[in-house]
């Protein structure tokens, strides 16, 4: 990819780019100096299992990884026994190094279904962590003050609360930020409630005489109840290793809007396209992208055909009238014409009372937009109200 196209791919879904132009600057670089950029992300293994919520990163370092350049896939067993709080207003228990070292195995395994393993670095922080003296660790604390640790948020409004904050918390971002240090880090990834951390790692190298990262932030992937972010403890989540099915049908319950978000930031796929389609395929289509990276295309195409078959048997009499329609227009048949053409109203009128009124189902997905068209070339299973279902097809 040239320049401009990497920038498009690269910055997709992002949240920040610090400092500002610096993504461009740095492929500029590389392309100058002819050598790929390091790309470093840091994974603390605090669970066994990753979720999809894990693979917003792991979807960017592979589009790094498409873009010919150096991924490092950073096991934190070293900072996971510290605890980091971040997005916590109290302190996070540490973790059993026992407990980190089996965790750490699973995500070894579990990372290489969405990145290329034999162009991924997997390392351990303990591998310069732990052989830090207490010496060293002094003159790490000693490259930052007590003033800049409470610029961040979640210190910043347990002091001013009265909440304790133990010592070695603030040795999290240090230890984190020096990560970069040891792995010579071009840029490094990161959710957007890491800035921080991230940021930290600029000071340090450069007060190592390095050149500074670029940091990258991602969105937290917010879990199936469009509420709250992903997390295996609030049960809102897809687990990578989940069979193929269970992905299949978790997927079909998230809202339109979620679906836009994960298309966004877990796949690559064209989102102008993805607008164009009906909810309901566009749905299926994720979802058979999302499966299809973990089991392969033809699991996930059972888990469609079994979806299918499933909400079929639940639903749909056996004798649903058909009707075609001959679309006049670019843009389709206006959804409350095809319904008064079908029969299922007496008007226009109506159509777009029951509408809004929630009555209206298009593949099994409630719409609620009276101006929707349906495309040329569609077949859509209707259903308005308890008991009154249509399969149109548009010409």
């Amino acid at each position: 990819m040239d320049i401009r196209q990497q920038l498009a791919l690269l910055s997709r879904g992002c949240c920040d780019i610090l400092p500002k132009g610096g993504l461009e600057a740095r492929l500029q670089q590389a392309a100058r100096e002819q050598r790929p950029l390091r790309i470093k992300a840091g994974f603390d293994p605090t669970a066994p299992d990753l979720h999809l919520g894990h693979t917003v990163l792991l979807e960017k370092l592979r589009q790094f990884q498409q873009c010919g350049h150096e991924v490092i896939f950073l096991i934190g067993d070293f900072t996971g026994m510290i605890g980091d709080p971040t997005g916590k207003n109290e302190t996070r228990p540490p973790l059993a190094r026992e407990d980190v070292l089996r965790n750490a195995e699973t995500y070894r395994r579990q990372v290489f279904r969405v990145l290329d393993e034999s162009r991924t670095q997997v390392r351990f922080n303990s591998e310069w962590l732990s052989n830090m003296s207490a010496a060293d660790m002094i003159q790490l604390a000693g490259k930052t003050t007590v003033a800049r640790m409470l610029e961040r948020d979640d210190f910043e409004k347990r002091y001013r609360n009265g909440q304790p904050i133990a010592v070695h918390e603030f040795l999290y971002p240090l230890v984190q930020g020096y990560d970069s240090v040891a792995l010579q880090a071009d840029i490094e990834l990161g959710g957007n409630d890491q800035t921080f951390n991230l940021l930290m790692g600029r000071q340090l190298q450069e007060a190592w005489g390095q050149t500074p990262q670029l940091v990258m932030t991602m969105p937290l992937l917010v879990g199936l109840d469009g509420v709250q972010k992903m997390s295996k403890s609030l049960g809102n989540y897809v687990g990578i290793e989940e069979p193929a099915s269970e992905q299949f049908g978790k997927l079909m319950s998230i809202s339109d809007t979620l679906m836009l978000d994960y298309y966004e930031l877990l796949t690559d796929a064209d989102l102008t396209e993805v607008r164009a389609m009906h909810p309901m395929e566009a749905k299926k289509q994720l979802a058979t992208r999302i499966v299809a990276r973990f089991h392969g295309e033809a699991e996930a195409q059972t888990a469609r055909a079994g979806f299918e078959k499933q909400f079929a048997r639940r639903e749909v009499p056996d004798d649903v009238p058909e009707l075609s329609i001959n679309a006049e227009h670019d843009q389709g048949v206006w959804i409350a014409q095809a319904l008064r053409q079908g029969g299922l109203v007496a008007s226009n009128g109506e159509a777009i009372r029951l509408i809004r009124q929630g009555a209206l189902s298009l593949d099994g997905e409630r719409v609620h937009d009276k101006d929707l068209h349906l495309a040329a070339g569609t077949t859509t299973l209707v259903k308005l109200g308890k008991r009154r279902f249509l399969r149109l097809t548009i010409h």
